[in-house]
């Protein structure tokens, strides 16, 4: 079943993706129009995400203390709007996938509540012909008590 499952979740990622591109296009070109989406939403990000990046580099390259050079605010306001997109696509396939989660754990704890009921009922038949059985085995050894105390017929 997992193995089936796969591609469909695969080919639901790519869908998802698709679809969320349209928005993220949309989020880059508005960042690109507005002075205050670019100086407070955009930039902010890029140059801290810039910064690491850089850092990141150097510490690998062996340079420890090289200072690092913000961005220029075309770049930052594109890289910005570029982290933005990808963030809005990365949020709506996880909102996807919590979804697609809380479905399948419905859907778990349904069967497991329709499987508790079944046990219950089957629980509740066996008492019962328990109770039957006890019954019909008292009017068993009722019936042969009788039986036995009945006189026998004189044999001739």
């Amino acid at each position: 079943m997992v193995v089936g499952a796969f591609p469909i979740a695969k080919l639901l990622y790519l869908g998802v993706r698709q679809l969320s591109k349209p928005i993220a296009n949309r989020i880059k070109a508005g960042a690109r129009r507005s002075e205050f989406f670019k100086n407070y939403i955009c930039l902010p990000p890029a140059q801290i995400y810039h910064w690491i990046e850089m850092r990141a580099k150097m510490r690998i390259m062996g340079f420890r203390g090289a200072t690092i050079k913000p961005l220029n605010e075309e770049l930052a306001a594109e890289l910005g709007a570029e982290l933005l997109g990808e963030g809005i696509i990365f949020i709506i396939g996880t909102g996807c996938m919590v979804l697609e989660y809380s479905r399948q754990a419905a859907n778990s704890r349904h069967k497991e509540e329709e499987q508790n009921e079944t046990i219950i009922s089957l629980q509740t038949q066996i008492a019962e012909l328990a109770m039957t059985t006890e019954t019909l085995d008292a009017r068993l050894r009722e019936m042969n008590r009788q039986l036995v105390s009945l006189p026998l017929p004189n044999q001739k």
